[in-house]
Order: structure tokens, then C-alpha cells, then sequence
């Protein structure tokens, strides 16, 4: 049925996507963390960057696109700089490698910015904002990524969805986190959608081939994704673009590769961004200053339509709570290109309940 999703509990999912990733050759401790990076994204609701994307990363060590091996090295750290070579390694791993670095060297200077090139698929990019800010520090996560946009007034795909994350550190884990594409959904969205047999996706997601907006999933599949308010978002597309890939000195625009190229590696770049408050007005002083902010945010009267007033990052912490009582639910699609893996490697798929 299109309409039936296949509940698994999400430590038994996080283990069995370990499992597709061993199988695939990749050696335990990095498996354990690209695993627990796509269940972030389930968790939190942003499906788009959970489990869907596993069947791609398992294609792509298959193939030898990816280097499961990796852990990519420095290749320059300058004060509180550094550009870094992920030599093709899985994108998680690498870019944990980076927020380290990242880390270190804010907690030494009070700001820090690195640069991966040669890097691969990420996932989520709120995992790694909030891997800093965890820290105690201001998070900021960027990665340039596939060519399947074009600028406002273009046809031709010049630019990825390029997220953009901020991840503010709080005394429940984060206070504000922000995570969004330059593009009005992110791709995988729409990806998704195709997979799961859904025959219309919303006004203003996609445009066909052509550039003519379109409702029609297969055409959007096929065709382009929508920038971001036009221009702005073609902006925000190139700000990135600019901050990672050409700061990095790593492949940009139509030189990128992607999860759905079989041609050629993905050579992304990522960018990751830590900065300490306290070198500011002080951690306490920051701290206070962000409740007032959320206060002033939250008490605003609601819109029509609407009984109350989100900050960034609340809706998906509500997800991962219901989530984590609940389970995680997989589309019927990605459930068997799942089991389809997990067959070839002769692996017992987890427990699940249909819904």
C-alpha cells in the first residue's frame, strides 16, 4: 500500500543502519557515526536527511565513489583557520574530524573557521551545528552540493541546495537551531516523495526541466528544485558556494558531483564555523540575553491560523520527542530499497510495526 509506513524504534534502526554500513566495508566506529547522523535527521523529523539517504552512501562505497577508509588530513591550520582534506572519506566522518578542529582551535582563539574540500554528503547539517555548539559555542555549518538549481531567471542547474545552519548553545542542549536549505525545500525532499510513489508535491518546491513550476513529482524528480524567494535565494546559494567551495579551493557549481552521479566522486566542500560567547559578554550574559530573545519571540500574539509562536529548532525538538517514544516511520520505498540492501549482505532487518 502507498499509504503505509513501517515503524521502526530508532536504537534498533540506528543498529541496523550500522549493520548496511559494515556490510558495505566500512569499519565499525565510523559506521556508528554515520549511523547515528542519519538518525539524528529521523529523529527529528527531517526525513529527508535520515535513512533515506543510506541506499545512496551503501551504492556509493559500493562503487568506489566514496572511500570508507578515510579520515582525510590538514592541509594548512593558521591561527584560528584551517583548510582540510577530506580525501574522499564519508562525510560524516570527516566533517566530526573538522568540528573538532573547530572546537579547538575557537576555545584557543575565541573564533575558528575550517574548510573541507574533496568531502562527501553530510547529512544533516544541524548535527554538526550543534555538535559545536554543544561546546558552548556559536555553531555554523555550510556545504555546497549537487548542481540541480538554477539561478533566479535560469533554467540551467548551476548551484546545490547549499544549507545554511546556526546552532546557539542553551541550557537545554541548544536554545535557537537553524537549519535550511537555499532552495525552498531541500531536495532530498522531493526525492523522497518520488520513492514513496507520491504522485503531486506542493506548489512551489520544483520546476520541471524546462524551468515551468510544477506540482507533478516525477516532473520535479526529473527537473529542478525551486530557489529560495527568487533571487535571495540564489544569494544565499552563491554566499555559500563562495564560503566553502571557492574559500576551499574545492570543485564548485557544475564541477560537483552527487548522490545520484555514478560518473565521479561528490567533491563537496564544507565549512564549519565555532565561535565563544563568552570572549563577548560572557556565556551567563549570553545565555540570559538569548532568553529574553526567545521570550520577546515567544509572546508575540499568534497570526490568524495559528494558537502559539516556534523558534527555530522547537518543532523538530517536538518531533524527536514523539519520535523517541513512538519510533521512527519509513515510507514503503525506502523500506525496500533498505531490505534490498540488507539482503545482499545477508542481514536481518530490525523489528517494525505497520501504520
Amino acid at each position: 500500500m502507498a499509504d503505509q509506513f513501517f515503524v521502526v524504534e530508532h536504537k534498533a534502526l540506528e543498529a541496523f543502519a550500522q549493520q548496511l554500513l559494515e556490510g558495505a566495508g566500512v569499519a565499525p566506529h565510523r559506521a556508528a557515526l554515520v549511523a547515528s547522523n542519519l538518525i539524528f535527521g529521523n529523529l527529528r523529523g527531517v526525513d529527508s536527511h535520515g535513512m533515506q539517504l543510506l541506499p545512496y552512501y551503501v551504492e556509493q562505497l559500493n562503487g568506489g565513489l566514496i572511500d570508507g577508509t578515510q579520515d582525510g588530513t590538514p592541509i594548512t591550520e593558521s591561527g584560528a583557520t584551517m583548510l582540510y582534506n577530506a580525501a574522499n572519506g564519508l562525510g560524516a566522518v570527516t566533517s566530526d574530524i573538522c568540528c573538532g578542529h573547530a572546537i579547538r582551535l575557537a576555545k584557543e582563539n575565541g573564533i575558528a573557521f575550517v574548510v573541507a574540500r574533496d568531502a562527501n554528503h553530510f547529512g544533516a547539517a544541524a548535527y554538526w551545528g550543534r555538535r559545536i555548539s554543544r561546546e558552548g559555542l556559536i555553531g555554523f555549518a555550510f556545504c555546497n552540493a549537487s548542481p540541480i538549481v538554477p539561478p533566479f531567471q535560469a533554467k540551467d542547474p548551476r548551484l546545490g541546495t547549499n544549507p545554511i545552519c546556526m546552532s546557539v548553545p542553551g541550557p537545554e542542549d541548544t536554545s535557537w537551531l537553524l537549519d535550511m536549505a537555499t532552495t525552498t525545500v531541500a531536495a532530498n525532499r522531493i526525492f523522497k516523495a518520488y520513492h514513496n510513489k507520491q504522485e503531486q508535491i506542493p506548489a512551489g518546491w520544483a520546476m520541471d526541466k524546462e524551468g515551468r513550476p510544477t506540482t507533478s513529482t516525477n516532473e520535479a524528480f526529473h527537473g529542478l528544485v525551486m530557489p529560495l524567494g527568487g533571487y535571495k535565494g540564489t544569494g544565499l546559494a552563491v554566499m555559500v558556494e563562495i564560503l566553502c567551495a571557492i574559500l576551499g579551493g574545492g570543485a564548485m557549481s557544475t564541477e560537483v558531483g552527487g548522490l545520484r552521479v555514478k560518473d565521479r566522486p561528490m567533491g563537496v566542500s564544507h565549512s564549519f564555523i565555532a565561535i565563544d560567547p563568552a570572549r563577548f559578554v560572557g556565556a551567563t550574559e549570553f545565555d540570559n540575553r538569548m532568553d529574553k530573545l526567545t521570550n520577546y519571540l515567544h509572546t508575540a500574539t499568534p497570526g490568524a491560523g495559528f494558537d502559539e509562536v516556534l523558534i527555530a529548532g522547537e518543532p523538530e525538538s517536538r518531533y524527536e520527542n514523539q519520535r523517541r517514544e513512538f519510533g521512527i516511520p519509513l515510507g514503503p520505498g525506502e523500506w525496500q530499497r533498505l531490505l534490498d540492501w540488507a539482503s545482499k549482505f545477508n542481514i536481518a532487518p530490525p523489528p517494525y510495526t505497520a501504520a
